[in-house]
């Protein structure tokens, strides 16, 4: 079944090229370490999912199936030209759409004048990019929290798509902004975007730019961090999860509808759908040479990168536990001291590569893991191919449900009460329909977020 992505804003497009790029450079570029018979059963599911094909003369050109969206044209015309200069794969002739002004980072633009002016042209993209699609498993919005375009645009289309598609899935990649801060009233515009979202959208996967930059300069070595860089690393870690997998544990077939299946796994009620993911190695081209991994040493690593809520290999703290029967986890009550034992909902762990059926997940099925509601036989599932991932010869990824988005979606929404509360820039989003009784309700429905997820 194949996935529509539509990448909007200045955020949402650049990650977006690099995320085609990355699936493409996989599938067609790497042997995957496997039999040929096998890597190309990986294309097939691969171009399923991602890539329509389009006759160039002679040839059959991988064509990704996308919609770009910006209010300026000059990250559309820049994200088109490097396609075409990769010469690999290529966006649509008619699937971009922008103007010749932005959205100011007022979230209230983007969603209450760009939103209605643009609905229409937007979304019978969408739907002729949907059209080409022999089986629909829904679509894939990548986007920022913080700014304009990204954030109220998107917002605005993820609604659209839930009235007008109703029955396919919505999952959103959302970018958090740094918390040093990228643009002034980016808590309001991150309350407003993560409210509406929670509405309509059926799964938020969500990024934070400070753990990714962390990654960039401690893995990575980086010195000087670019948003190229980051979008590498989003890149990899989104790879890693929408690359195909084998449906059940004994068989070689792949799976069909990857945003169903991640939704009924992730995702077992409507008031918990914010998502992380976790990667495992994650390291530069040059130390990959060098490096060699068992899965017995990556899943116990994986799996404390989970409890203690960590977003990298280096610098976890083995110190957080589970909770032993009938007694709290270190750190249990306080979301305020470190360390905190990071309770979860469901979890997901996908394994790429060399002798994956050897890996023991048993560390991942401990009951004091996860929610009493839950069993872990429900709250936890595993993905595996034999295939390796983008040059790892094993590599995992957990795509978790669980508490670790409470303390900075606490901290987001913690300051934009507080400039609500003096009432500071108000009048930039009431002057575009966006009244205080919409801040009001977006508050209440995030206090009651992290009430839920802190009483896990």
């Amino acid at each position: 079944m194949s996935i529509v992505t539509v990448q909007l804003g200045q955020c949402g497009n650049q990650i977006g090229f690099e995320v085609f790029d990355t699936l493409f450079s996989d599938s067609y570029c790497s042997q995957g370490l496997c039999s040929k018979k096998e890597n190309e059963a990986y294309q097939a599911s691969c171009k399923e999912r991602f890539f329509s094909e389009e006759e160039n003369g002679a040839l059959l050109v991988l064509v990704a199936r996308a919609v770009l969206v910006d209010m300026e044209p000059k990250v559309i015309n820049q994200t088109l030209s490097k396609a075409a200069r990769s010469g690999r794969w290529k966006y649509g002739q008619h699937a971009c759409f922008c103007q010749r002004q932005g959205s100011g980072n007022n979230w209230a633009y983007g969603y209450s004048v760009h939103g209605p002016r643009h609905e229409e042209s937007i979304m019978n993209l969408i739907q002729k990019e949907v059209e080409k699609c022999d089986s629909l498993s829904g679509f894939f919005i990548i986007m920022s929290m913080a700014g304009g375009t990204g954030s109220g645009l998107g917002a605005f289309v993820t609604r659209d798509l839930q009235d007008q598609y109703p029955n396919s899935f919505k999952m959103n990649q959302v970018i958090w902004p740094y918390g040093t801060g990228e643009v002034i009233v980016q808590n309001y515009n991150s309350i407003l975007t993560l409210s509406h979202l929670y509405q309509s959208s059926d799964a938020l996967l969500v990024h934070e730019n400070d753990a990714v930059h962390k990654i960039c300069a401690k893995l990575m070595g980086l010195r000087q961090v670019s948003f190229s860089n980051l979008n590498h690393v989003l890149a990899h870690q989104l790879g890693s999860v929408f690359q195909p997998t084998y449906s059940a544990g004994g068989s070689f077939h792949y799976r069909r509808n990857p945003l169903g299946d991640l939704m009924e796994n992730l995702v077992p009620h409507p008031e918990f759908k914010m998502l992380g993911v976790r990667n495992i190695p994650q390291m530069s081209e040059n130390s990959l040479a060098y490096s060699t991994f068992t899965w017995a040493g990556l899943l116990k690593h994986l799996r404390q990168m989970l409890i203690s809520n960590a977003k990298m290999e280096e610098g976890i703290n083995w110190q957080v536990r589970p909770p032993l029967s009938g007694l709290p986890a270190l750190g249990k009550t306080s979301f305020n001291k470190e360390p905190h034992f990071n309770t979860s909902i469901a979890n997901l762990v996908i394994l790429r590569g060399k002798d994956v059926q050897s890996a023991d997940l048993g560390g991942f099925k401990d009951p004091a893991l996860y929610t009493s509601w839950l069993q872990p036989e429900n709250a936890f599932n595993v993905w595996k191919t034999q295939r390796a991932f983008n040059k790892y010869e094993k590599s995992a990824a957990l795509v978790s449900n669980s508490q670790s988005l409470v303390k900075p979606l606490d901290t987001i929404v913690g300051k934009a009460w507080n400039m609500f509360a003096s009432k500071a820039y108000i009048h930039q989003y009431t002057k575009f329909g966006i009244e205080e009784e919409d801040f009001l309700d977006s508050f209440t429905l995030l206090e009651q977020v992290i009430a839920s997820y802190r009483n896990l």
